[in-house]
């Protein structure tokens, strides 16, 4: 049977955002056992021109959210990049995980052929629904979950890969 838009989707989002707010939550207990402020988790980045953990983690969750809306031929929602702590950071993955859980299959199943069109940089993106996902979305989510992780991992936090799976 071959696996659906939705299963491709939705719940690779829901287990991977999921580890990731495990993540920050070892990471925000290091920081405290360590006696070093959360800033410097926040704020940090793998290389100088790279993204901190805060904007990792934001622009993961709205490759999610804007996926599954677009998906399904609704606008996604905006949600202001404002987040400073690891508990606004949590709460950003929570608003994300209940938007996530108002999609049912039929919703998304069948989007294949669905022109998904965005600006990204000022130039206007134009996909098919699958394409868009497999090709576009799916890479840069996992790329910033993943960095999310390595900055954290690079910077003392103990993780390892099961933190980085999650539960499936």
């Amino acid at each position: 049977m071959p696996i659906s838009l939705y299963q491709a989707s939705v719940p690779p989002f829901v287990q991977q955002l999921k580890a990731l707010r495990g993540v920050l939550a070892k990471a925000k207990a290091h920081a405290e056992a360590s006696k070093v402020a959360p800033e410097v988790f926040l704020q940090a980045r793998l290389y100088p021109n790279m993204f901190a953990l805060t904007r990792q983690v934001q622009i993961a969750t709205d490759f999610a959210k804007g996926c599954a809306a677009r998906l399904a031929g609704l606008e996604p929602p905006k949600f202001e990049d404002t987040e400073t702590t690891f508990e606004q950071l949590e709460a950003r993955i929570d608003r994300t995980l209940e938007f996530l859980a108002t999609f049912a299959p039929a919703q998304i199943d069948g989007q294949e052929e669905r022109v998904v069109e965005l600006k990204v940089g000022g130039q206007l993106l134009s996909f098919k629904g699958q394409p868009y996902l497999v090709n576009f979305v799916l890479p840069n989510f996992y790329f910033h979950a993943t960095t999310a992780y390595a900055i954290l991992r690079h910077n003392g936090v103990e993780l390892g890969k099961r933190d980085f799976v999650g539960e499936f």
